[in-house]
């Protein structure tokens, strides 16, 4: 197993989304240090195949992604099923609630944009005018706006370190076209990040849903956090 050059920086604030010592700033978001030069090469490899290639998102907090789990989880902010359709939650259980959530948000603590390694990406110059992005797959998809861009990213990303965690749906996170996720180094964190790191950042916080959370840990562990397509 190769080990990453960032290796000795890994600690539990990184993982779960409570450190920021290891980003750089870009465009208005956060990246980790160790995928910024072969973001900028990849960038300006888009821009000459004529892609303004931008971050809709890079690193997020803890507390960032409570707040987005939190309001869906409270009904403050939709819930999508699969075919990003709003669902009621009135006819969910917590359970069904937090697998739900799942398909499309990661669990505060447990997502990868909390290591900087992991980006939304699109191209700006293929966005309609007044026309707002939605990261949902049919943009990235034939006939999308954003098409012509994911074919381009899946035959040049490889050469920058990058690949689509979440290219095909295996049953866990819905298909993510837009999100890319740089291997040496999240390869590396994944494979630090365990089931009683997550069990424990999530007991120390006031997460909605926290006691089925818990109780189903093992289970969304196996579903959402490893189960990612390889590169």
């Amino acid at each position: 197993m190769a080990t990453s050059p960032f290796a000795h920086h890994i600690s539990d604030g990184l993982l779960t989304g409570q450190s920021s010592d290891h980003l750089v700033s870009h465009q208005q978001h956060f990246i980790h240090q160790g995928i910024e030069p072969d973001f900028l090469a990849m960038q300006q490899a888009a821009k000459t195949a004529g892609f303004e290639l931008c971050l809709a998102s890079g690193f997020r907090s803890f507390e960032r992604q409570q707040m987005i789990w939190d309001n869906k989880f409270n009904g403050l902010r939709p819930i999508l099923d699969h075919n990003s359709q709003p669902l009621d939650p009135a006819l969910l259980s917590d359970k069904e609630k937090i697998i739900a959530i799942l398909r499309w948000s990661a669990l505060p603590g447990a997502s990868r944009h909390h290591w900087g390694t992991d980006i939304d990406i699109y191209a700006r110059n293929c966005l309609p005018s007044g026309v707002q992005l939605q990261l949902e797959p049919w943009e990235y998809q034939a006939g999308g706006h954003q098409a012509e861009f994911a074919q381009w990213l899946a035959e040049n990303m490889r050469k920058y370190g990058f690949y689509l965690p979440y290219r095909d749906d295996l049953g866990g996170v819905s298909a993510e076209p837009w999100h890319l996720s740089y291997h040496a180094i999240s390869q590396s964190l994944l494979e630090h990040f365990t089931p009683e790191l997550l069990h424990r950042t999530i007991s120390h916080s006031q997460v909605a849903g926290k006691s089925q959370i818990l109780a189903n840990l093992d289970n969304l562990y196996s579903r959402f956090i490893i189960n990612i397509c390889e590169v």
